[in-house]
């Protein structure tokens, strides 16, 4: 039997295999290419496929299952953290950008009801697009990828009441007040289910279903959450995608939350390739080749006003002009959901023929322009901070009262006050070694200033601010943020500003390692080979391989310049070959509790090596340990004793015990 959306399926992926390899090969974004699958095998393309309202449905479970991925990754404590960019951030860009484009529709010649849709439009961003984006650059934990998604947050929320007040502007009132009250209290009732499901229900149910060690139950039962609280947030007159999130920040308060992303990650890809397949099919190629030059003025016109507002919000909020930067350029582009609610807007007479293709054409121009926006804009911005602009600005509005920063002396600066800078400045503080922390988050300033650390507020990539924590006298600077680009500009910076300090640089990945050894650090420490390397250090502790050899493995390693595994010793193999011959002998420990028989006798006494072939290596008696015990030693209660020997032995000796 010939099932059609099959084969429009694989016509789609198909083509864009062909295409995203070829996008590939020129380096232009996957997300371009999925734009292009979509014009071409689109009714108004080749008419390739012909079930365009079924692309549009696995479009839909795309964009659930993108915002459920990133609410898993994210948390509610990170999203309290953010809360006065959702807030305040969202709402200032979401009006602002209104208010804007309806006094430019209104100049135009539209009616004061379609100047206020077409105002509904285009202050909405692609929450798909810009987070798929920021995610591959490791850039959603900085602070501008931080204020790009409070305000996408907001934008996703908003999105209710302009469907609301669409037939309003229409002009059918009907009973529009009475449907904001419904939709305000099914919204509350929403929010206490989610608390409630995050605290009791949810951890609860996925301990249950793991433990059952099946894989299908687990995988199906993440699937059911997703799915159904995004269900739930539709019937309730609120969005999808809100609810999809909603449903990944339950999970992520869970410990199974690692597990659930790296089931659903797979299917995520697969389907939100469809949103953007979808987006290109509703393009009628052929009226854009007819107005090609001012469909892409009205492209950068509408790109610069909503970056130039996200700019001027994100100063608002008192971040730093680099970081205001990055933003506005994030969210200059129309969204998804601009899409879903033209569709109300084409109901309701809004709009129609030409006026509907010209909004199609300028909002999937600035889509596909928006993955070259994002990875030039670092290069834009430090272009604009090159100008003579006030310091103030360059710097941010400080919300907080400024701190004076003691003149230090062969001091630690730390940049950065994540989990990492957090760890060195408490060691520092241990120490009794003399830091300053530089961190770019006004709200986290606030809060540690109250407890006492010594952590001023400003944009290290700006020289002032470095000056400013005396890094000229420092000896050491730890520079720990999660932006690749700006860890390169400090690094260049205080290579400049002090050429002798011993300057450690955090990384994501190896692939920014030789860049920022070329910049001027001293050494430069990748998450992921620290991982690798804490996990085969463990692997080989686990094969009995000797101390010593494992200390130099790593010495070789890393004196490679952690260019991974290049060439590890003869004496390492050989070794590694015999110590795979102890496989079946274990090290474990044990307890000596009340009652034993062996209290108060030595080892000789027990004969634990004749009887049942277990030596004791090792004896922890209170804050003691007593390496290789003679046969005269006396075994005592609650002496732990660590048993070399074979896994049957060493249980037979436990149940002796």
């Amino acid at each position: 039997m010939e099932i059609p959306l099959l084969n429009d399926i694989i016509i789609i992926f198909g083509l864009a295999i062909v295409v995203i390899f070829i996008c590939h090969r020129f380096r232009i974004p996957s997300v371009v290419g999925f734009l292009l699958t979509g014009i071409f095998v689109g009714p108004y393309g080749f008419g390739l496929v012909k079930a365009v309202h079924e692309v549009e449905i696995l479009s839909e479970i795309g964009i659930v299952l993108l915002l459920f991925t990133i609410g898993i990754e994210f948390s509610v404590e990170k999203l309290l953290r953010i809360k006065k960019s959702v807030l305040m951030g969202g709402s200032l860009q979401v009006v602002l950008t209104f208010l804007a484009t309806f006094f430019i529709s209104q100049g135009i010649g539209f009616s004061s009801g379609k100047a206020a849709f077409i105002g509904f439009l285009v202050s909405l961003s692609s929450t798909a697009i810009v987070l798929k984006l920021i995610q591959e650059k490791s850039e959603v934990d900085t602070p501008h990828g931080l204020t790009t998604l409070g305000i996408l947050i907001f934008q996703d929320i908003i999105i209710v009441p302009m469907i609301l007040l669409t037939p309003i502007l229409a002009g059918q009132t009907g009973h529009a007040d009475q449907s904001v009250l419904v939709l305000l209290a099914k919204g509350l009732g929403i929010i206490i289910l989610v608390l409630i499901s995050t605290k009791w229900i949810i951890p609860r149910v996925l301990y249950q279903i793991a433990k059952t060690r099946n894989q299908e139950i687990f995988l199906l039962s993440i699937v059911v959450i997703c799915l159904g609280v995004a269900w739930l947030t539709a019937t309730a007159g609120l969005s999808l995608a809100l609810g999809a999130f909603l449903a990944g920040l339950i999970i992520s308060e869970s410990e199974y939350s690692h597990q659930a992303l790296g089931n659903i990650l797979p299917f995520r890809d697969v389907f939100t390739s469809f949103f953007f397949v979808s987006i290109g099919m509703l393009l009628d190629i052929g009226f854009l080749f007819q107005h090609p030059l001012k469909m892409t003025m009205i492209a950068l016109g509408v790109i610069f006003l909503k970056s130039f507002i996200a700019c001027f919000v994100t100063v608002l909020l008192g971040f730093p002009f680099r970081t205001s930067i990055l933003t506005g350029f994030a969210l200059g582009q129309v969204g998804e959901f601009s899409f879903i609610l033209a569709g109300t807007g084409i109901e309701q007479g809004l709009l129609s023929g030409n006026i509907y293709q010209i909004f199609l054409a300028f909002s999937i121009l600035s889509m596909a322009a928006t993955p070259f926006i994002i990875a030039w804009s670092p290069k834009i911005a430090e272009m604009i901070l090159g100008l003579p602009l006030p310091q103030k600005l360059i710097s941010g509005f400080y919300p907080v009262s400024e701190v004076s920063v003691t003149r230090k002396k062969d001091h630690l600066i730390i940049i950065g006050f994540g989990v990492n800078g957090k760890n060195v400045a408490r060691a520092a503080r241990v120490s009794g070694i003399p830091y300053a922390i530089i961190e770019m988050n006004p709200e986290t300033v606030r809060l540690e200033q109250t407890r006492g650390e010594p952590i001023h507020y400003g944009d290290s990539t700006q020289e002032s601010v470095l000056q400013h924590a005396n890094i000229k006298d420092a000896r050491v600077v730890v520079a720990a943020i999660n932006d690749p680009a700006s860890t390169r500009r400090i690094t260049e910076i205080i290579r400049r500003l002090n050429p002798k300090v011993h300057l450690i640089v955090r990384s994501r990945f190896l692939q920014e390692m030789k860049p920022l050894y070329e910049l001027g650090a001293n050494e430069v420490i990748p998450e992921e080979f620290e991982t690798s390397i804490e996990i085969f250090t463990r692997v080989l502790i686990k094969y009995l391989i000797p101390k010593d050899e494992i200390e130099k493995l790593l010495k070789e390693v890393r004196a490679d310049g952690y260019e991974m595994f290049r060439s590890i010793s003869k004496t390492s193999a050989s070794l590694w070959d015999v110590k795979l011959h102890l496989h079946d002998i274990e090290i474990s420990t044990f307890r000596i509790v009340e009652g034993s028989a062996f209290i108060e006798k030595n080892l000789a006494q027990v004969e634990l090596r004749k009887r049942y072939k277990v030596s004791v290596v090792a004896i922890r008696r209170g804050t003691q340990i007593l390496s290789n015990p003679g046969a005269e030693t006396t075994l005592l209660l609650n002496d732990v004793l660590f048993m070399l020997g074979s896994s049957e032995n060493i249980i037979e000796v436990m149940n002796t015990f």
